[in-house]
């Protein structure tokens, strides 16, 4: 009897070649828990509806077993002449069970078989995931209360632009990663649709209780189209897309502290651990695990690429192109969780230069927008406001000194009348302090957020 779970059709063997390209199992290989959890749960539901009895899925419940431990210990045989993991398991049950292997496949297909194996691995990877993004975030958390008091000049279009308290900085990346968190669990949730009992792609005549294999394998709902669910990627995409974004906020934060890291910059000294040396120049200290996140990134929107290309056009259902999409998924998770693991420990281990900082913090003019806002509180329209401290910036420039620098008279050359009602503002801690809109990085507020964070990740 052919070993191909399809090869009662053919009467001539595949051309290896075919074996070679058509294979998936060198990929598909690390489903294989959760194709035996699936299989297990389909057993104990054929048991149930009376097509085996409840010895024989207890067999099979073993065979299974003892099956995953051998692919776990490293044990197991895997061969392209069977293409992919199912076929893998399946056979490995006939070997050992004979006819009983060959009755576990009644009732299913490798289209929802595959599909289902596929979403139960993103159920854990997702965790995973979202694990990794907790724990950064915490780590961001805790460099906020380590530099509470500290003011950094922020950056627009990387010119300095206005004061913000290095607390109200870490807690950017405390949102932004809270967005990948909620993405993440957006993927989950559209996930959570047991395909399995729909078959190829109409169905099947066998009597299979579908609801009691979502009961056993923990998925909120049943897939309600035969049609769509053996074809439907999109819970691909969207986790691929959420990892995307994930892969995407690392890199802008790579980028900054490689630049923060510079001589230029001096902003902060990366932690030994996480970066390397020089083969020649014996001073350098290069932030290569930045670097490389930064550059891993293309990994995830290559993959997003990928799927958006795999499913464009596909007809009705299954097709082949889908087994591709593994691949992409895979490459795509490893990346980013590979990242995600080590930017915590970068994050706990950075120490920024406060000297360096402090130095020159009033460089620059992070006190204009200020300057410009408290003339507004006073009655000058905010354009004409607009103007005028633009011109005294420009005087500051010519005479390279600062706005709290400037004499009232010279105020006055611009904004009459104004030049005793702004001093309180000048200089980049009054700047700072004047602040007051909710979300801002104003002292109070920046506290306010500190405990709403500390509260919602601890919970």
């Amino acid at each position: 009897m052919s070993q191909k779970t399809w090869g009662g059709r053919f009467e001539t063997s595949t051309d290896r070649r075919v074996e070679e390209f058509t294979e998936s199992i060198s990929f598909d290989r690390r489903l294989y828990s959760h194709d035996i959890k699936a299989s297990q749960a389909h057993a104990a539901m054929l048991a149930e509806i009376g097509l085996i009895t409840a010895a024989e899925a207890q067999q099979l419940h073993s065979a299974l077993e003892a099956i995953e431990e051998e692919i776990r210990l490293g044990q197991f045989v895997f061969s392209t002449a069977q293409e992919d993991i199912h076929t893998h398991i399946e056979q490995a049950l006939i070997q050992r069970l004979g006819d009983l292997g060959r009755k576990l496949h009644t009732g299913r297909s490798r289209n929802d078989q595959v599909v289902t194996d596929l979403k139960l691995w993103l159920r854990d990877a997702a965790a995973e995931t979202d694990r990794l993004l907790l724990t950064l975030q915490k780590a961001y958390l805790g460099a906020a209360r380590r530099y509470h008091d500290l003011i950094l000049p922020g950056y627009t279009h990387l010119q300095r632009a206005q004061p913000v308290l290095a607390s109200h900085y870490f807690l950017a990346y405390v949102e932004k990663f809270q967005r990948d968190r909620e993405r993440i669990a957006s993927a989950q949730r559209r996930a959570d649709t047991l395909p399995l009992g729909t078959a190829a792609l109409a169905g099947t005549s066998i009597p299979v209780n579908r609801d009691r294999v979502r009961v056993l394998l923990g998925f909120g709902s049943l897939a309600r189209n035969s049609l769509d669910v053996s074809s439907d990627r999109d819970f691909v995409l969207d986790y691929v897309y959420a990892l995307t974004m994930i892969a995407l906020h690392l890199s802008g934060w790579a980028e900054e502290w490689v630049i923060w890291s510079t001589t230029e910059f001096g902003f902060l000294d990366l932690p030994d651990a996480f970066c390397t040396g020089s083969s020649i120049m014996p001073q350098k200290k290069n932030p290569d695990v930045l670097e490389l996140t930064r550059a891993r990134a293309g990994r995830a929107v290559g993959a997003l690429s990928q799927l958006l290309v795999l499913v464009k056009g596909l007809p009705l259902a299954y097709n082949r192109d889908l087994q591709e999409d593994k691949l992409a998924l895979f490459a795509a998770h490893d990346s980013v969780t590979a990242s995600l693991d080590l930017a915590a420990p970068i994050v706990e281990g950075a120490r920024f230069r406060r000297d360096v900082i402090e130095a020159r913090l009033e460089d620059g003019f992070l006190d204009a927008t200020t300057l410009m806002e408290a003339m507004v509180l006073h009655g000058l329209p905010m354009r004409s406001a607009h103007e005028a401290v633009g011109r005294l910036v420009r005087l500051c420039e010519q005479r390279r000194c600062r706005l709290r620098d400037l004499r009232p008279e010279e105020f006055d050359q611009f904004a009459p009348g104004f030049s005793g009602k702004v001093y309180g503002v000048l200089g980049v801690k009054n700047a700072l302090a004047a602040f007051r809109s909710s979300g801002s990085t104003a002292p109070e507020e920046v506290d306010r957020q500190l405990n709403y964070w500390e509260q919602r990740l601890n919970a």
